[in-house]
């Protein structure tokens, strides 16, 4: 798999996903991803972007500017 902006090899990867709403900046740490070995850009599955979309969703409801979450790994039993 080729990265669609530089055509850059893809590889596994844990990255920092930052998202600006309202005035508040909400970074969630540690989200696993693919991502490109050439530019850096993130590839989302639909399962990591899923729990990004509840986090940020739950975060909206916070009054703050900066937050900062840990995204939720499943611990292998």
């Amino acid at each position: 798999m080729t990265c669609f902006y530089c055509k850059g090899d893809i590889k596994e990867g844990i990255t920092n996903h930052v998202v600006n709403i309202n005035n508040c900046v909400i970074v969630i740490k540690d989200v696993p991803c693919t991502e490109c070995s050439q530019c850096g850009v993130a590839y989302y599955d639909d399962d990591v972007m899923s729990k990004i979309e509840v986090i940020v969703n739950d975060m909206r409801k916070a009054v703050t500017e900066v937050a900062v979450i840990s995204y939720p790994h499943r611990t292998v039993a």
